[in-house]
């Protein structure tokens, strides 16, 4: 097992997941992806952040040290890809999974949680999870599953449904005061 050199104390690299060989942000050998994170941000929610079946996105990529508050904290995703337009071919993944950021504040307004985990911004945040969810929905495969994460801090999961053309299988809140929401979708 290898240090990650960006987040140092945090993560580790597997040196089978092909991530150490590829330099992080070059060509991944695709052949044994069928797991997709859409928008994997610092991978906070993965057991083992270099699964070697998971191809793991983001928007951004940040080196360790960006996020004062959080010295440790990197995004380093496999490849820099937009969830609402993504570079991968149709019906393609088993599972995808989906933690769009929940902050819905104007890019100016960047605080700890928006650093760490980014802003859909007040004006588009419903056409983005849209296209969001309609792109998950294209790469994954007949009878693939869709999880989806979701904090109503701001925006109530009631009305983040009322977006998606499919509803959820079931799901589950998480804690007695929390408001995080974990969805499951079937591609029938």
């Amino acid at each position: 097992m290898f240090r990650c050199k960006w987040c140092f104390g945090c993560c580790y690299f597997v040196f089978i997941s092909g991530f150490w060989r590829s330099g992080g942000l070059g060509k991944i050998d695709m052949e044994n992806k069928f797991i997709l994170d859409v928008c994997c941000g610092g991978r906070m929610m993965w057991f083992n952040k270099y699964h070697p079946n998971v191809l793991y996105l983001d928007i951004r990529s940040r080196a360790r040290g960006f996020c004062k508050q959080r010295p440790n904290f990197c995004i380093k995703p496999d490849q820099i890809q937009d969830y609402t337009n993504l570079k991968l071919k149709d019906k393609s993944f088993k599972l995808v999974v989906w933690d769009p950021p929940h902050c819905i504040r104007k890019k100016s307004e960047l605080g700890v949680i928006t650093k760490k985990y980014g802003s859909l911004g007040p004006n588009e945040w419903q056409n983005n999870l849209k296209k969001g969810f309609l792109e998950c929905w294209r790469v994954l495969e007949k009878q693939g599953i869709l999880i989806f994460k979701w904090n109503e801090q701001e925006k109530k999961l009631k009305d983040i449904l009322a977006l998606f053309p499919v509803d959820p299988l079931f799901g589950h809140t998480t804690g007695s005061r929390s408001k995080t929401h974990w969805l499951c979708f079937m591609k029938l």
